[in-house]
Parts: structure tokens; sequence; C-alpha cells
């Protein structure tokens, strides 16, 4: 029986050996704080088991590399922070619609523009999810502790292959560079998924293509004998550009249901001292631990609250949200920005019970003894 690996390990770490674990052998990105690491780790860990490493010239560069290399059958991973992830918005659109499935991690740092590169915050939630022009759905994980990070990267790389779709992992300055003890699991327990692959022959296939009761096309890489035409335009199952409405809409729709109809696959979430709560904190990232930490408090005086915590940003958990706003008299939304997640529960959850928010966008971390005074306020 293997021992257990027992790690001191910071959250950027925690990312790259979860990649690495998932399958990750090619990434491309640009140095950018609090990311930083990540492109270090790559860059001495990856020749090492046979992967390739490139810093390329800047973000948009990075993330049409890692395109490339996904169709040539890699598993691909970029990372950056908020000014950077506003440049990759039009690839992210491009692997959108080209399903080429990749994934870009988000640390995100205080903003807009430049902002406050040392310092946390939660700013980037909208952008993940309409950061692009046009219609199509994402998938976006924001993981709260550094063996998280571990488990949430390789499921990023999962959900990435299994939808063929560009994957989010969003994660912030505090968890990113906070350092825990975890144990690392041995590889023979890790699910890894792997992109299908046609059992049509090489004259016969179309890239695009899904078979009756499967909303995914298979996939070759380049490379494999098999040709195939890659475009960012509107395309009909051959691959090549259409300007047929019908095929159009057909596609557009299957992007947006081939994640949508999934979401119980896709959604993951903690709830957290919810049985008996009168009232509900939702937060994620590096908030809700400091969220978690109130509770505790506000329970010892009496208060019947818990946490609802969203590890699958985008899509969001609706049903599980609906189901738990009809039971609570409040739900209080605490998050490192003026209110992004809060548009989106409160949608949700502002037809049953009453919602609010409490942000902060000044580059320090929510404390406990913060929280404790809001909701003893409201």
């Amino acid at each position: 029986m293997t021992e257990k690996i027992i790690r001191l390990m910071q959250g950027n770490e925690a990312c790259v050996e979860g990649a690495i674990a998932a399958g990750m052998r090619f990434y491309a990105g640009y140095p950018i704080t609090p990311s930083t690491e990540i492109a270090e780790l790559s860059a001495a860990k990856l020749p090492r088991i046979g992967g390739k490493f490139i810093q390329m010239e800047d973000e948009i560069a990075s993330i049409s590399a890692i395109i490339g290399a996904s169709l040539t059958g890699y598993k691909a991973m970029t990372a950056t922070s908020g000014p950077g992830f506003s440049l990759k918005q039009e690839g992210i659109g491009y692997a959108a619609i080209s399903e080429t499935p990749c994934v870009i991690v988000n640390v995100q740092r205080g903003g807009p523009s430049t902002g406050l590169p040392t310092f946390p915050a939660q700013g980037d939630i909208m952008q993940a999810r309409w950061g692009t022009h046009g219609d199509h759905s994402i998938i976006a994980l924001y993981p709260s502790t550094v063996r998280e990070i571990y488990d949430t990267t390789i499921k990023a790389f999962n959900l990435a292959e299994k939808y063929r779709t560009p994957v989010i992992l969003l994660m912030d300055e505090v968890i990113a560079h906070m350092r825990e003890k975890i144990e690392i699991p041995n590889i023979d327990e890790v699910e890894i998924y792997n992109r299908k692959k046609p059992k049509s022959s090489p004259s016969e296939y179309l890239p695009f293509h899904v078979r009756e009761g499967d909303i995914v096309p298979e996939m070759v890489n380049f490379g494999e004998g098999y040709r195939f035409h890659v475009t960012g335009l509107v395309h009909s199952e051959t691959g090549f550009p259409t300007n047929d409405h019908k095929i159009a809409e057909n596609l557009i729709t299957r992007l947006i249901n081939k994640i949508q109809d999934n979401v119980e696959d896709i959604v993951e979430y903690e709830e957290y001292r919810l049985e008996d709560a009168e009232k509900v904190i939702i937060a994620y990232g590096a908030t809700a631990r400091s969220v978690k930490s109130a509770i505790d408090s506000l329970r010892e005086e009496g208060c019947k609250i818990g946490m609802f915590r969203p590890i699958t940003i985008w899509p969001v958990a609706q049903k599980q949200i609906e189901e738990m706003a009809r039971k609570v008299k409040k739900v209080s939304v605490i998050e490192m920005n003026m209110g992004q997640y809060f548009l989106e529960i409160d949608r949700i959850a502002g037809k049953y019970t009453t919602v609010n928010q409490y942000g902060r966008v000044h580059g320090e971390l929510i404390t406990p003894e913060e929280i404790i005074s809001f909701i003893k306020e409201g």
C-alpha cells in the first residue's frame, strides 16, 4: 500500500500539482502577480515529465497557444490575473465556439486596470461568466483551501475534456499564496477523464457531429490522420463556416445546453451548519474562510446561521439555492467586490426571502469581526 504524501503546500503550487495529476502536459503563459508561481513551477516541472512550457509575449498569445496545443491532443492550461484575464476573453470565446478543452486560471487581484497587484479581490466573478461576446455557457470553479485547489484543478481538466469547453478556475491572492498542510491522494485514486475519440474512419469523420443521446461531439487530435477544419465562425458539423440561420441557432443552443443540461454533474457546493439555520451567508474563496469563523462565533451567541458555499460559481447552483431560500428568513452575500454574485443570488433567492450584500474593494480580506457586525446590524 502506498504511503500517504503529506506536504506543506502553497495554493499556486497545489494548482500545478493538480494540473499535472490531471494530465496537463502543456502550459503557456505570461508572468503576472499573483499567479506567477504557477508559471514558474510549470516551467520547472513539465520538462521533467515530457511536457512543454512556453512563456509567450502576452496573454493573447498565451490563450491562443493553449488552444492550439489542445487541438493537437495536449491537456493545456494558462494562468493569469485580472488584466491578463481581460486580454484572454476573445480566446476564451474562440475556445467555446470551437469546443476546444482548456483550463484558464485567474488568480484575482484588486482592479480595475492594473489596480492593486499584490492584494486580494473577487472582482472578476461576472467577467468569468459574461466576459466574451455572444451567447454560450461557461464553467467556472472557485476553491477555498489549498487541498481543494488541488482537487478542483483536476476537476477543471475533467470537465473541460468531458464537455469540450474552456473551464475557468478562479482563485484570489489569499488562497493562491497561503500555505497549508495537505494530503496528496495516490494518483491511482484520482479520477481522470479524457476526451472521447471517434470510432469512425478518417473519411467519415465529422468534427462537430453529435450522436443521438450525446450533446458533446467526439474529438480527434491534429496529426492523427484525420483532416478537419477549426474556425471561430459559426460552422456546420463539418467544421466549415456557414451563414445558415438554422445551423447557427442549433450550434449556439447546443453550446449552452451541453452545460445547462448537465448542471447536476457539474455543480459542486458546501453547506455549513445549515440544518436549523434561519439566516444564511453565501460566500466563496478566501471570504468563505472568514465567514465560517464568523458563523462559529455567532452560533455560540445563539444565532441560528449557516453558510452556503458555491464551489462551482458558474453554472450557478440554482436548484439548491432556491430550496435553501424557501426555508430561511434572510440570505446575505459576502464577497470582495461591490455585489457581483449578489446580483445572481438576488435573482434566484429574492423571490422567496430577503437578500442583502456586504462587499469590500480596498484590497484587504473581509474579517470575521466585520462579518459578525454586519449580521448583527442587519
